[in-house]
């Protein structure tokens, strides 16, 4: 079987981002870019219900980047997906023109069901043991929460039907393998910091209307699935990753010592203060911290502490594979 080299995009609401590899067989034998730029394309999405001008050039500059770093490494076929700041952008057009153009081919925006299995396939796909996984993703403008049964990596079609973007349930005889239940909620770290964190650093008060806006969101999750009857809690995306990097105390960020690492609750309470409390200034001094993401963090760890004590979580696992290895692996089945 020979194999084919694959690229996968991500647009989100804060980042954007390339994953270039090889696949075979329905795995990845070789990686040859990941990469990521924050382009806050969901800027000022949730009050204006539009892309923010600058928001989308800054995000087409990017993307016809990684346009020409598909060419220099002959990529065989690609895939795009949007997710929350293009759902909601009455202008989203104007962004699935530009991919035409600079990428060619039509953006998928995902619903936020799709986002949920998409995240959950690439967040599991490598995840050592069994065992009932709850995957989280803090995105931008959007929380995505998805519960499922996982079986161990030996076998890659426990994941969910060939052909499908994100993996749904399959019955192997005795249980449900995969996503059997997920919801999408408009909780994020561009949003929410949008919403509340006027001041910097935030008041007590844009603190406390930050958690409540959260805790009656994350309240309705038991209504579609039951958080706590996961035996073991996975979390993706940046917001997750950096709080873990900062709670781990390391002075560089480094994927290989994050990925699958965890923090007990109580930890992540203490980063999510202590970002809280920070200026911008001083979180954007911080050795893990992304260029561009200093700013909406505080939010995003606060979302985090917040989801851990709601549904009493004693600790969360991050991965550093998330949506973006699920968008590939999608592709591979086509």
């Amino acid at each position: 079987m020979t194999a084919s080299r694959l690229a996968a995009v991500d647009v989100g609401t804060n980042s954007t981002r390339l994953l270039v590899a090889d696949m075979e067989g329905g795995r990845v034998v070789a990686e040859h870019a990941r990469e990521m730029i924050i382009t806050r394309l969901g800027k000022g999405v949730d009050r204006t219900g539009r892309f923010d001008p600058a928001a989308l050039r800054r995000t087409l500059e990017v993307l016809a980047g990684y346009g020409a770093t598909c060419r220099r490494l002959g990529v065989q076929r690609r895939r795009v997906v949007a997710t929350s700041a293009t759902r909601d952008a009455g202008n989203r057009q104007e962004l699935i023109d530009g991919v035409r153009a600079l990428l060619g081919v039509d953006t998928e925006v995902l619903s936020g069901e799709a986002e949920a299995a998409t995240a959950y396939r690439g967040a599991t796909h490598d995840l050592p043991g069994e065992g009932r996984t709850l995957v989280v993703d803090i995105g931008g403008g959007s929380t995505e929460l998805i519960l499922g049964t996982r079986r161990g990596p030996g076998n890659p079609k426990g994941r969910g039907g060939s052909g499908d973007p994100g993996g749904v349930p399959r019955w192997d005889g005795s249980r449900w393998i995969g996503p059997e239940a997920m919801v999408s909620l408009d909780l994020g770290c561009v949003r929410l910091h949008e919403r509340h964190l006027h001041t910097d650093p935030p008041t007590a008060a844009e603190v406390a209307a930050l958690r409540a806006d959260a805790a009656a969101r994350l309240a309705r999750v038991t209504e579609t699935l039951d958080p706590a009857s996961a035996e073991r809690v996975v979390g993706v995306a940046g917001t997750i990753t950096t709080v873990t990097a900062i709670g781990l105390g390391l002075d560089a960020y480094d994927p290989r010592r994050i990925h699958r690492s965890a923090l007990g609750a109580a930890e992540i309470a203490a980063v999510a203060e202590k970002l809280a409390a920070m200026t911008v200034a001083e979180r954007a001094a911080i050795p893990v911290m992304a260029k561009g993401r200093e700013d909406v963090i505080a939010a995003g760890a606060l979302l985090l502490d917040e989801l851990v004590r709601t549904f009493g979580f004693r600790r969360v696992i991050a991965s550093e594979t998330d949506i973006l290895d699920g968008v590939l692996l999608g592709l591979a089945d086509r």
